[in-house]
């Protein structure tokens, strides 16, 4: 099982080449970007985890961006985004940015997707929270249809376009691997039917390990490669768990800091990647 990094990246915390320098040199297989266009001053949607929302959702920096700063400074990292927002974003101009990172990086990006949960944040950008899911699908459809034809067209409900070109094509074939973030049935579903992959936030405990693989299973996606985001890295019971259900890999979760804080907690966590990675 693999060992990645989940994290923000803000204006407060390490520079993103920092950051992926440095998981790279300590073992670590992938880097996974959080992504919040910007947060409405109404605070309407409850924050899912519970409490305040946390000063790192007001700050992030664009997912892309930072990771194309990662991508210059490494070789082997997976870059993810975990996860885009793509109901909020313009398809063919995401389209653009996922392929343009894939090219510059040889083929490294891990497409990680999902509908969110802040709901003014939806409506700011246009889109309808009633219909987000029939969106994303839509869309995923269509990013498809872009970089795997050398003329995409795409006639949906929600997204519409007649033939165009687009370039660069990524340079992982078909393309790069799309995970569908989220942990309710309709995610679950959803990852089956047109992702590569699922992307659930991490059980806490063994037992949610099991229910998670055993939801996957009963969709039809017991063979689903399987990117559990956001472990603590605390229970190693978890991180077994997940090992035993034959995952493909685990990220933990860290906290955005200032750069001599992220290294210190770098360190520690690096202490179980050899563990894992057989």
């Amino acid at each position: 099982m693999k060992l990645g990094i989940s994290t923000f990246v803000t204006d407060r915390s390490a520079a993103p080449h920092v950051l992926a320098r440095a998981l790279e040199e300590r073992g670590f297989d992938a880097l996974f970007l959080a992504e919040h266009s910007h947060i409405p001053a109404s605070r309407e949607s409850p924050y899912p985890m519970g409490g305040e929302l946390p000063d790192m959702y007001y700050r992030a920096v664009d997912p892309f961006v930072a990771l194309g700063a990662a991508a210059a400074v490494t070789t082997e990292l997976t870059l993810g985004t975990g996860v885009a927002l793509l109901i909020q974003r313009d398809t063919i101009q995401t389209a653009k940015e996922v392929a343009s990172l894939d090219h510059l990086s040889g083929g490294r990006v891990l497409f990680g997707v999902g509908v969110g949960w802040n709901r003014e944040e939806m409506r700011n950008h246009g889109t309808d929270p009633r219909t987000r899911g029939a969106l994303l699908d839509e869309q995923l459809a269509a990013l498809k249809e872009i970089w795997t034809r050398e003329q995409a067209e795409f006639h949906g409900r929600f997204v519409d376009f007649d033939p165009i070109f687009a370039w660069p094509k990524p340079v992982r074939r078909p393309h790069p691997p799309i995970y569908v973030g989220g942990i309710s049935p309709a995610a679950v579903r959803r990852a089956v039917k047109h992702g590569n992959g699922w992307l659930p936030f991490a059980a806490p405990d063994p037992a949610g390990v099991r229910a998670q693989l055993d939801l996957l299973a009963a969709h039809g996606g017991a063979d689903l490669p399987v990117t559990a985001t956001s472990a603590s890295g605390r229970d190693r019971a978890v991180l077994d768990a997940y090992a035993e259900g034959g995952v493909e890999r685990v990220t933990l979760g860290l906290a955005p800091q200032g750069e001599v804080d992220t290294l210190r907690r770098l360190d520690e966590l690096a202490g179980l990647v050899p563990a894992y990675r057989g």
